[in-house]
């Protein structure tokens, strides 16, 4: 069976991410330095590396095993090695009970279960079923399959909304891995297979994004989900990452922004109204970035609000359901307020939030997220007390299960603040921030 995340060996993968290399070339070069320390003078490339993270690595020669074991702390077998058959030891990932997220094994200790053990959306029980079922995925028929591993998703989903990314990201990573493993053996369900891998690599590629990998590992899940959704001929799928894009991309990368949404909203597909809707807001956020006209983004605006209106009622949100389901007018009002800010509005921007935000109901990562905006608004507008204490509740959301786009936003806030760093109010949130960094 497969072990990795699109790529193959999921242990190997999701080993390197919790100790920082988020990428290929990132392990490589941690590769090296470590090696060089050692004393060892062998060194890999590339290619090497990502033979590592296939689905079959072949186990490692002597001084790669000596470099690796002391990067990792961790036996070979546990990142996912399988020894050669000359050892006449049973390959490892085929034992009974052992598989892509690691389970009790007769015989042997329990491999490390840093994958899933700080994943606060399931009981021990739960985590347990988890890694049994994705490492024993043959044994389910095909039915049972694919509804594990949707639940499995949405979980996930909504765990990442309330604990955050670092706690969900190794789980999302499990789930993708098993994802595209199955997908290579079972034909009767690839194409749903497929379709179900690109919303788990879309929403990995969200997880790294709140958790501050680097921008390259955004796009590498992002890619996966487009490929995965282009051979399943979910369309809509396909624009909706596009959408997902246009969300990620800087705001100083305006026009790419504006593109990337346009076609999401308008493009050879048709979405779901309420994906639509939040299209279309993303693409007079972009407009108003591009510093366009405001009749024209209000215009825009105007079209999301008519795509909702002709959308069935809102659904709980979830990863597996339709797309955008849970995108309601008060979560289109919010963003409204953040595209005003962007077009040099924030006196508006500060009204909606205020008028909004009080009574929606958010996710705390959303509700984190929007509170941020509304304390960079108030900066701007020159109410810096109410700023620098809208902050620091910014912080009571967000600090906890480190929301990284809402902290990224409220470091922008403290920044517009710095003329005003001797007031009581924001150098209590100067340093309550520069703990939280810290």
């Amino acid at each position: 069976m497969g072990n990795e995340p699109a790529a193959g060996n999921a242990l190997f993968v999701a080993a390197r991410v919790r100790r920082g290399w988020h990428t290929t070339p990132d392990f490589t070069e941690a590769y090296g330095r470590h090696a060089a320390a050692m004393g060892e003078r062998a060194t890999i490339s590339l290619r090497q590396a990502r033979r590592w993270e296939s689905g079959r690595p072949a186990w490692p020669n002597r001084d790669a095993r000596r470099v690796l074991v002391a990067m990792f702390g961790m036996e070979l077998e546990d990142l996912g090695f399988t020894r050669s058959p000359a050892r006449h030891q049973e390959p490892a990932g085929h034992g009974p009970g052992h598989g892509i997220l690691g389970k009790n094994t007769p015989g042997r200790h329990r491999p490390d279960l840093g994958v899933l053990a700080h994943a606060p959306l399931l009981d021990t029980a739960g985590l347990e079923h988890l890694a049994d079922s994705v490492a024993g995925a043959r044994r389910y028929n095909d039915s049972l399959l694919l509804t594990h591993l949707r639940t499995a998703l949405d979980e996930a989903a909504r765990a990442d909304g309330r604990w955050g990314p670092r706690q969900v990201l190794p789980v999302a990573l499990g789930i993708v891995g098993a994802t595209d493993a199955t997908a290579r053996e079972r034909p009767a369900i690839r194409r749903e297979l497929l379709a179900l891998g690109a919303r788990a690599a879309e929403f990995t590629a969200w997880v790294h994004r709140d958790g501050g990998a680097p921008p390259q590992a955004t796009t590498y899940w992002h890619d996966r989900a487009i490929e995965w959704a282009v051979l399943a001929g979910d369309g809509p799928m396909h624009a909706y990452i596009l959408l997902r894009r246009a969300q990620v991309t800087d705001r100083h990368d305006a026009l790419r922004m504006r593109d990337l949404a346009h076609v999401a909203a308008r493009g050879p597909w048709r979405l779901p109204p309420r994906a639509r809707a939040e299209a279309l807001q993303q693409e007079a956020r972009a407009l108003a970035l591009t510093g366009a006209p405001h009749d024209q983004v209000t215009r825009t605006l105007d079209e999301a609000h008519e795509a909702l209106t002709d959308a069935p009622p809102p659904q709980p949100a979830t990863c597996t359901g339709p797309l955008c389901a849970g995108y309601t007018a008060d979560r289109l009002m919010a963003q409204s307020a953040i595209c005003h800010r962007g077009g040099g509005q924030p006196a508006h921007a500060v009204a909606l939030l205020r008028q909004h935000l009080p009574t929606a109901t958010f996710a705390p990562r959303d509700r984190a997220f929007f509170t941020a905006h509304l304390a960079g608004a108030l900066a701007a507008v020159g109410e810096v007390d109410d700023a620098a204490t809208t902050g620091m509740e910014v912080l009571r959301l967000a600090a906890a299960p480190h929301f990284g786009q809402a902290l990224g936003e409220l470091r922008r806030t403290l920044a517009a603040l710095r003329p005003h760093a001797r007031r009581p109010a924001v150098r209590e949130l100067r340093q309550a921030l520069a703990a939280v960094s810290a």
